[in-house]
């Protein structure tokens, strides 16, 4: 491979990178604008999610973990704020280092890593309010968020098998 030919590769990889946190953010935006009506504070179905699942079976690892963060980042920039975009970071790490792991072994479907994904997120969420709020008071959350992470994770695994199954990215 030629020297242009690597940089209209790295080109299109970043373009490619790009319109996916756009997608990302776009979601975020109308969950935001149009949030589901639960009691519980902070759970929601996690629409972007949905291009972080799709990202983690059709791109490279280092490309889903920089769209994921961005998408992170930007969202709590534009319509969360410092602690938000804290609570949402622990999360979403914690939810891509386990869906990556489980994804590499290639023994769940995309469904069962996504619930996996969304429980891992919840108890990122958890683990930051407990060492924020120094309280044991929070843990009363846990069955709530255990329940949220698996309905969100098999609706947003589900949706993302079927992108991911459709969907070709050519690179």
């Amino acid at each position: 491979m030629d020297k242009r030919q690597q940089i209209s590769n790295g080109a299109r990889r970043a373009a490619f990178c790009g319109l996916f946190v756009a997608l990302a953010l776009v979601l975020s935006w109308i969950e935001f604008i149009f949030p589901l009506q639960i009691p519980l504070p902070g759970v929601k179905l996690g629409l972007a999610n949905l291009v972080t699942v799709f990202a983690l079976y059709k791109l490279k690892p280092a490309d889903t973990v920089a769209i994921s963060l961005a998408r992170i980042v930007l969202a709590g920039l534009l319509f969360g704020g410092l602690f938000s975009m804290l609570y949402a970071l622990c999360g979403g790490i914690l939810s891509l280092v386990v869906m990556m792991l489980l994804k590499k072994t290639g023994r769940l479907a995309v469904v069962t890593v996504s619930i996996c994904g969304g429980v891992a997120h919840n108890l990122g969420q958890l683990a930051f309010a407990f060492a924020a709020m120094n309280s044991e008071v929070v843990a009363a959350y846990l069955p709530a968020l255990l329940a949220g992470g698996i309905v969100s994770g098999a609706v947003i695994g589900a949706l993302g098998g079927i992108l991911a199954a459709k969907v070709d990215v050519r690179r």
